[in-house]
């Protein structure tokens, strides 16, 4: 009876199955397995501490933060002085084509513009009864260094008496072509001294000079301590001429203002 089961259960299997030789896996090939896992659990670990040591040891993300770079500091210059000699200031010679004559003989002689001026206010002057005489005006050094030294010889005079009166070679208004020494044509004793402050042409100036951009050089108690020579005029009726006398008394007023803080 077994027997007829067991054959009727073979013959219920299919022929090419039952030529396959059903064998239980052998012990060898399951500890190979377990080997293979316990590899491959040891790698994942090994990995997965690499991998926690990598985020340990790695620097962490600094900001960078842009430095502009320091400019080098550049040095304060010293401010400028402008050296006097007995309240004189320095001057330079004028060019000689830039000069123009006043006087019919051509013997004296303003910058081109200061000698147009000049002409216009004397011919004014004289629709008004005013004789305004040119005196001197452009001086070179060497006609300035006779005047300085050679009439201080002759007068004997002590040289700051002499610079109350005139100024040292290279430091007179009269280098720049732009002043002009004037006397009244019709009263010639008050040329060249204080009393020509009571001509009628030194009124007459007085009132209308700075018309033609004219003005006193040496007023009374002139900040450069030059004697009063109300005879002596300068021209101040362009940029050139401005620069020439404002800022050497500028730089002369701050030299005096350093020169009183230091004492």
């Amino acid at each position: 009876m077994n027997q007829k089961k067991q054959q009727g259960s073979l013959e219920d299997i299919p022929e090419a199955l039952r030529d396959i030789p059903i064998s239980p896996p052998s012990s060898s090939s399951l500890n190979l397995k377990w080997i293979m896992l316990g590899l491959a659990g040891v790698i994942m670990v090994v990995l997965a501490i690499l991998g926690i040591m990598r985020l340990v040891s790695s620097p962490s993300p600094t900001t960078t933060v842009s430095v502009e770079p320091t400019p080098p500091s550049t040095p304060t210059p010293e401010p400028e002085t402008v050296e006097n000699i007995l309240g004189h200031l320095p001057y330079e010679e004028a060019d000689p084509s830039q000069l123009k004559a006043i006087t019919n003989d051509g013997r004296i002689k303003l910058r081109k513009k200061a000698a147009d001026r000049f002409l216009q206010m004397q011919r004014d002057a004289r629709t008004n009864g005013i004789i305004l005489t040119p005196i001197s005006g452009f001086r070179t050094v060497k006609e300035q260094e006779y005047l300085f030294f050679e009439i201080k010889r002759q007068r004997n005079q002590d040289t700051r008496k002499r610079a109350e009166v005139s100024a040292p070679p290279k430091y007179s208004e009269h280098h720049t072509g732009y002043a002009i020494d004037i006397g009244d044509g019709q009263v010639p004793a008050t040329n060249l001294s204080e009393k020509f402050e009571q001509t009628p042409a030194f009124r007459w100036l007085e009132n209308n000079a700075a018309k033609y951009s004219f003005e006193l050089s040496f007023p009374p108690n002139n900040p450069q301590g030059i004697s009063y020579e109300p005879w002596h005029w300068r021209y101040v009726g362009d940029a050139d001429s401005l620069k020439t006398f404002y800022e050497a008394q500028q730089l002369q007023n701050k030299s005096s203002s350093q020169e009183n803080t230091v004492n």
